[in-house]
């Protein structure tokens, strides 16, 4: 079959950092091909390219067997080639169709034809599954998957030829996903390519044909999904073999590290009680929406607290803000790392700094040189790509964003780390790093909260979990007794 799109010995460098280094690459009509790399492998500039957001420095792209150079993603978007990211590109306060035509109204001579623009619209979203009814919702009032779903159908009116999903299934929930991959075998089946970047193994093989791995910059290898094992897939993605995929270590209990009475949230009618101890992971688990970080916000100080006590070893704290919270050795690393963990247009070392900057004062000034040597000690004991902390943490993949995050509260000297959703989106090497970082902190007398809706995760790591269920806490289990059925039955409100 011939190629829709094909990449020949794509380079691109930004300064003296190579970051493709002679990719290969072919999509064919009707085929969904999965991208497969660790963070910082080059995935997020080749798509770039493939959008003609980057420009290539060497190198020939070719679609529909003729040979193309892309300057602007307008240039992409008139050959048919759309993308959707992670963090949707929608307007809240506009209707489904305003949406679907947003920057390409039709209009009537002067005025918008509005009633084109429904008909067009409905059209493509009957394509996907969806009825009419949409049309005048606002997007704000839809959930996630719905948004998405916009996105998809704002891509068909652009007649598109090939659709890059950029980790799609990272927010949305199970019937979410469903209602996703529903959406992406009807377009395969009416000739649309998708290129699908994911780290789930599980999803890539339910939905890929084809898989190419990148690493360092290179394409390692181009396989059938099918024939090849998850195991191989890793394999080929890190360089070597991850004999653990959860490198949980035991650790004997000591003593509780922070204990929660009777919290009660402002707006909520529920009280929580938990303690965690030194010597164990411990896990919170539930369905989106349960409260679990409501929860983790509320002990942070980011959501007033109506009543209750909170105590870090013995000593009882009054939390009102996120200042209390540092101040009282607690570090929060947030689900979304881009919105509140990091500041991403500022440099490494600022983001390093940011939260402990009362210890680098100096007569009233900050001594930027502890900062940037300071900055410099975590990048490499966390291994961060690129090493160079004058770069904006934009300018990261996921995965080494979230070293930067932790690299901020490692830097407070914090006792209690509550790590919320702590690999989402993040690759397999990345996801065992971050694993072994946690138990490096329980070694060293840390208390640990992992809040995280991967059951795996959930059981491969923690010593113990809570379970949530509409803002209060339904189960409480154990390491030896933990199973998926006994989570999901608590998650769901049986007790």
């Amino acid at each position: 079959m011939e190629a829709l799109l094909e990449l020949k010995n794509i380079k691109k460098s930004f300064g003296p950092n190579h970051v493709l280094k002679g990719i290969n690459l072919d999509i064919r009509p009707g085929e969904v091909h999965v991208l497969l790399g660790e963070n910082g492998a080059g995935k997020s500039t080749l798509i770039k390219i493939m959008t003609g957001a980057y420009t290539k420095d060497e190198g020939e792209m070719f679609f529909q067997g003729k040979k193309i150079e892309l300057t602007s993603p307008s240039d992409a978007m008139d050959l048919g080639i759309a993308t959707i990211y992670q963090e949707l590109n929608v307007v809240h306060e506009l209707t489904v169709y305003e949406n679907i035509f947003l920057g390409r109204e039709i209009k009537n001579k002067i005025f918008l034809n509005q009633k084109k623009m429904k008909e067009e619209a409905a059209r493509h979203l009957e394509r996907l599954g969806q009825k009419r009814e949409l049309l005048e919702r606002k997007v704000g009032d839809l959930g996630i998957g719905k948004q998405q779903l916009v996105e998809i159908a704002k891509a068909l009116t652009v007649d598109a030829k090939l659709i890059i999903m950029d980790e799609p299934t990272a927010s949305l929930s199970g019937s979410e996903v469903e209602q996703l991959y529903a959406t992406v075998n009807e377009l395969r089946r009416q000739g649309i390519a998708i290129v699908f970047i994911s780290h789930r193994l599980e999803e890539i093989k339910r939905m890929g044909d084809r898989v190419t791995v990148l690493r360092d910059g290179y394409g390692i290898d181009t396989l059938p999904v099918k024939e090849t094992s998850a195991d191989r897939m890793i394999e080929l993605m890190v360089g070597r073999s991850l004999d653990e995929k959860f490198p949980k270590k035991d650790f004997t209990k000591g003593v509780a590290g922070l204990e929660i009475k009777n919290l009660k949230r402002k707006g909520s009618d529920k009280t929580v009680n938990l303690t965690a101890y030194q010597g164990e992971i411990l896990g919170i688990s539930g369905l989106v929406g349960a409260g679990r970080t409501e929860l983790a916000r509320a002990i942070f100080g980011v959501d007033p607290i109506e009543s209750g006590t909170i105590k870090v070893f013995d000593k009882e704290v009054k939390i009102k803000s996120p200042r209390d919270a540092i101040s009282s050795g607690i570090a929060f690393i947030t689900e979304d790392r881009k919105a509140e963990g990091l500041i991403l247009d500022q440099t490494l070392d600022f983001n390093v700094g940011i939260a402990s900057l009362k210890t680098y004062q100096e007569k009233g000034f900050i001594n930027l040189n502890k900062i940037k040597d300071l900055t410099n000690h975590y990048i490499k004991e966390l291994q961060v790509r690129p090493s160079d902390q004058r770069l904006h943490a934009r300018n990261l993949s996921g995965g080494n964003q979230q070293k930067i995050v932790i690299a901020k509260w490692l830097a407070t000297k914090a006792k209690v780390f509550i790590f919320d959703e702590p690999t989402r989106g993040i690759d397999v090497g990345a996801k065992v790093e971050v694993y072994r970082l946690m138990n490096s902190l329980v070694d060293e007398g840390a208390i640990i909260i992992m809040i995280s809706s991967d059951l795996p995760e959930i059981l491969g790591m923690c010593d113990r979990v809570l379970v949530m269920c509409e803002n209060e806490i339904t189960g409480e289990f154990d390491r030896h007794e933990l199973s998926q059925e006994k989570i999901m039955k608590a998650a769901t409100g049986g007790r």
